[in-house]
Formats: C-alpha cells, sequence, structure tokens
C-alpha cells in the first residue's frame, strides 16, 4: 500500500508520528525581554497543534542570549528560573495538545547575530558577512574552549526541552548559522582540530552529505519536482543515511505531497509558510476538504513588472523579498496575539512595520 500523508510514521526510537505533515520551523520573535516563552507561544502552538499536523517544530530556539537570530527569540542559557521552566512547560503543553509532536528547534546564531543584537558575533573564523547595509558585526573566531561550551549549551539546551514536555529537538544546522558556518570552508579557514576538510570538523558528528547548490536551480517537468525544492538533495541524502527524512520547501498540493511521499525519497512533508495564513490546512488536507494549501507568497509584491520580485532592479527586489519576510513575520506575531492575519497589509507597509518591531524588541532586550 502506497505511503500517503495520512499514513503514521515510527521513528527508530519507537515514537510514533501520527501522519506524515510537519510544520516547518519559522522564525517567531514571540519571546519577551528575558528571551522567556510567553503567552504567544501558548496561543500559536495550540492553534496549529489543533489544526491536525503529526509534528509541530519550533522556531529557534538559542543555546546563548548574546548570540540571537532576532531579538525575540527564546533562548535557554544557563540555569532557568522557575519562571522561565513554568513557561516553556506550558508552551510543550499546548504544542503535544490533539496527540502532537513538538520538537524544539535547538540553534546558536553564530555570526549571523544582528548588531542590533550584539556588534560583535562568533564564529569559525573573523570573516565577515558579505551584505550591504551594517546589519551583522564583524565575527570574532571563537576559541576551542569556546566551541567547547558551545557544545555543552546545545546539551543542556536539549535536556531542558525534554525535561518541559517537548518530544524531540531539532539541531539547526542550516541557514548559515553557527554550525552551518563550521561545516562551509569559505568560512570554517581554521587549521586547528575544528577546521579544514568536510571529513575533519568536530562541532557535530556528521558524515559528509555535501551537496551541489548548482542542483537547486534543475527542474524536471513533474509534480514532485516543481513542488519539493529539495527533494534531489534528499536523493543524495537517502543514499547516504538511513534515518527518516523530511523535505520542507514549496510543496503546495495533495497530489505533490502524496506523490513525494509514494516515490520512497523521504517519509515526512514539511509545511511551514501556509500555516501561517491558514493553521488549519493539515486536517484539511488529510480530509480531503482541501487540495492544496494557500500558497500567498506567488502573490505578494510591491507592484507589477518591474516593481515585482523578479525586478532587475537590484533594490526593488530586495524590497520585495524583505517586505514578504516581513509580513509572514507580522503574521506570526498577530497569530500569537490570537488574531487572524491581516490581508491588507502591503509588502511596503510589512518592510517598514516589521523594522519597527524588530528595533524596539531589540531596545527592550533586558541583558
Amino acid at each position: 500500500m502506497s505511503v500517503t500523508i495520512s499514513s503514521p510514521l515510527t521513528l527508530p526510537c519507537g515514537a510514533t508520528l501520527k501522519n506524515r505533515l510537519a510544520k516547518g520551523a519559522m522564525t517567531e520573535g514571540l519571546g519577551d525581554p528575558f528571551n522567556r516563552a510567553t503567552g504567544g507561544h501558548v496561543r500559536l502552538r495550540r492553534r496549529w497543534a489543533e489544526g491536525g499536523a503529526g509534528m509541530l517544530l519550533t522556531g529557534n530556539v538559542q543555546v546563548d542570549r548574546s548570540y540571537l537570530e532576532r531579538p525575540g527569540n527564546v533562548a535557554i542559557d544557563g540555569v532557568q528560573s522557575n519562571e522561565a521552566i513554568a513557561a516553556l512547560r506550558e508552551y510543550a503543553k499546548a504544542g503535544t495538545a490533539n496527540d502532537t509532536h513538538l520538537w524544539m528547534q535547538i540553534s546558536h546564531s553564530g555570526r549571523q547575530t544582528p548588531a542590533s543584537v550584539n556588534k560583535e558575533p562568533v564564529g569559525p573564523s573573523g570573516k565577515a558577512l558579505d551584505m550591504p547595509g551594517a546589519q551583522f558585526g564583524k565575527p570574532r573566531a571563537l576559541t576551542g574552549a569556546e566551541i567547547g561550551d558551545v557544545i555543552a549549551r546545545f546539551a543542556h539546551a536539549a535536556a531542558v526541552a525534554r525535561d518541559t514536555g517537548f518530544t524531540g529537538v531539532q539541531i539547526h544546522g542550516a541557514h548559515g548559522y553557527l554550525i552551518s558556518e563550521f561545516l562551509s570552508p569559505d568560512v570554517n579557514t581554521r587549521t586547528d582540530e575544528w577546521g579544514g576538510t568536510y571529513e575533519q570538523p568536530r562541532l557535530v558528528g556528521l558524515d559528509d552529505m555535501t551537496l551541489h547548490p548548482e542542483k537547486a536551480e534543475v527542474r524536471r517537468e513533474s509534480t514532485i519536482a516543481r513542488e519539493a525544492y529539495f527533494l534531489e538533495y534528499a536523493k543524495d541524502i537517502r543514499a547516504v543515511v538511513k534515518m527518516p527524512l523530511m523535505v520542507t520547501g514549496g510543496f503546495r498540493t495533495l497530489a505533490g505531497m502524496n506523490a513525494a511521499l509514494g516515490s520512497g525519497t523521504m517519509d515526512v512533508v514539511g509545511i511551514a509558510r501556509p500555516l501561517r495564513v491558514d493553521p488549519a490546512i493539515p486536517a484539511k488536507l488529510l480530509s480531503g476538504v482541501a487540495k492544496e494549501t494557500p500558497a500567498h507568497e506567488k502573490t505578494l509584491r510591491l507592484g507589477p513588472g518591474i516593481l515585482g520580485p523578479h525586478s532587475p532592479i537590484n533594490l526593488l527586489k530586495a524590497l520585495n523579498g524583505r517586505g514578504q519576510q516581513g509580513r509572514f513575520c507580522l503574521q506570526l506575531l498577530r497569530m500569537g496575539e490570537g488574531k487572524d492575519q491581516d490581508p491588507k497589509r502591503g509588502v511596503f507597509s510589512a518592510f517598514r512595520n516589521y523594522a519597527k518591531n524588530e528595533a524596539r524588541a531589540a531596545a527592550s532586550l533586558q541583558r
């Protein structure tokens, strides 16, 4: 019998996901000035748990308050206060409702720490991000002792997640954050035991799963290839690892999801942005009421033609991208308040208001 989104999945550890749909990790920005979980996390997670997915991944939970991805992150840094533990337990209770798994994404932002949080971030080396503006400071290379401390921090955060009711953790090793930086030969130029080739870095115990970025632009004319940006990568990974694989990126139709699962290349379908628009879309797909998810990103733009996301003018292209990101982030903040999305929010308005929100959050941080 072919695997579909409705099929349960038993993981190697013995835990069982009730279906093959998972909410992908998305930045949330709902933490308080002490980077603790809040009622916003509880409201948002309960809404998603009731939405029918088998598993929910949290947004970034940082292992060091000095190096956040954005000011509103939750952080598990050192011994947690009674208030912080209680908040995490409420967060986990809401996210595990409806027989849902809730995995905490734990991370260290490394050199991608905004300057509004820390003007001197850290990384494998002193190589700065090649980005316009002054969003990120020049990083300082971590010492060997500090790398050992980072590893201990990940273990500590995972233990706190387990003890407060989260059913698993995801170690964030992508998107240019610290672990990803250590695995990049462009960023990790160290000559000690923490540098060298892909086979040598020992920050995490990973086999060599080096993939080829150029494949991202190769698209077969099929439903699977159009919808799953990273399905080709998954095939490469499947060839060298035995663990269940989750693929997130572009899935929008029920037919595409079931075709990808039925191919045997992957085991779990990750959905992210559509859940910012319709938190109940997993249940609708599972019941057959919906055949596809919302795809609002296709319509979000400053304007038509040259004003769109594919504008030949780099500034306009960047504003479209930042505005789209800002709109989705502001939507999560509204959901944390128990509200639905604001359909009238434009891309430029989102760009401005998101920047203002992040500045306010950075200014309110309590060190």
